[in-house]
């Protein structure tokens, strides 16, 4: 299956993907996902809808796809950060997108998580290309804090930090009516996350 998907998206130059990607989140933040069609996607960057749903299958791959090419939108973790101190690798993954990127896509991760409700190919997409990753990411960060001799490898909370990040970054708004910031979200780093570890 994967080579398949490859040997898709082979035909489209990683210049145009990243355009076409770019207009999908751009059409995303405007009307919302339920209101995305393929046909907006098509119009907006001069592509034939046969070519888009040959590339990507469907409408949540496609987003999904689009939101996963711009690392510092959803991105927590990331097998190429190890600053040789866990504080140092959690402050190294905020420190990927500023706060301007932060306040635009906290809104459209917001939108998404309300769309996942009544999509489930969505859902599906999202966990697929996204969570499952970011929990493996996450693992291999904590697996080398535990090596370092930073926590405890029994500690319960591990099983909960992608929860706590996610967490930390959804509630900023809600709770406080401010975008999450990241001088905000280091210092939810070091005054929830990482006591929670025991770090």
């Amino acid at each position: 299956m994967a080579e398949v998907a490859t040997a898709r998206r082979s035909r489209i130059t990683p210049e145009r993907e990243a355009e076409l990607y770019a207009a999908v989140l751009e059409l995303l933040r405007e009307v919302g996902y339920d209101a995305l069609t393929m046909d907006a996607v098509a119009a907006r960057t001069k592509s034939s809808k046969a070519t888009l749903y040959r590339q990507w299958g469907g409408k949540a791959e496609l987003v999904v796809k689009a939101l996963k090419s711009q690392k510092h939108v959803v991105s927590l973790s990331d097998g190429d950060v190890d600053t040789g101190s866990l504080r140092g690798d959690f402050h190294a993954i905020v420190r990927r997108g500023d706060d301007c990127d932060l306040e635009q896509n906290s809104a459209l991760m917001r939108g998404l998580a309300m769309a996942m409700h009544g999509n489930p190919d969505l859902l599906r997409a999202f966990r697929e290309m996204i969570i499952e990753p970011e929990l493996q990411e996450m693992r291999l960060v904590l697996r080398r804090a535990v090596d370092r001799g930073e926590i405890r490898p029994d500690n319960p909370a591990m099983d909960y930090v992608l929860h706590m990040m996610i967490g930390g970054f959804a509630a900023r708004t809600m709770i406080d009516e401010q975008p999450p910031t990241q001088a905000f979200l280091t210092s939810y780093i070091d005054a929830v996350i990482l006591p929670a570890l025991g770090a």
